[in-house]
């Protein structure tokens, strides 16, 4: 039944949008992040999740290609406030 695989992709899909809009609010409430990632990290969150609610309408992360490119430009945006939150050597929690 491919219309439940889909639908299904869908679902998760905007549970997953659901999910990054919850971390974006978190990290922009909490702002203890130091810049320029106080902002930039919760609208990549954003960004990614508008990403996934277009995701679960064309039903694939790489097409159309701007969708692809909007998706990697938030996972760079991840990796380096990664980095740069170790470079800091902030003990966790």
């Amino acid at each position: 039944m491919p219309g439940a695989e889909n639908s299904f992709h869908a679902m998760f899909n905007q549970a997953e949008a659901g999910l990054w809009f919850i971390i974006a609010a978190v990290l922009a409430i909490r702002g203890s992040i130091r810049r320029p990632w106080r902002w930039l990290l919760p609208v990549a969150f954003v960004v990614f999740g508008v990403s996934d609610l277009i995701e679960a309408q064309t039903g694939a992360w790489w097409e159309p290609w701007w969708l692809f490119v909007m998706k990697a430009a938030c996972v760079l945006v991840f990796v380096l406030a990664w980095r740069a939150h170790r470079r800091q050597g902030k003990p966790h929690g």
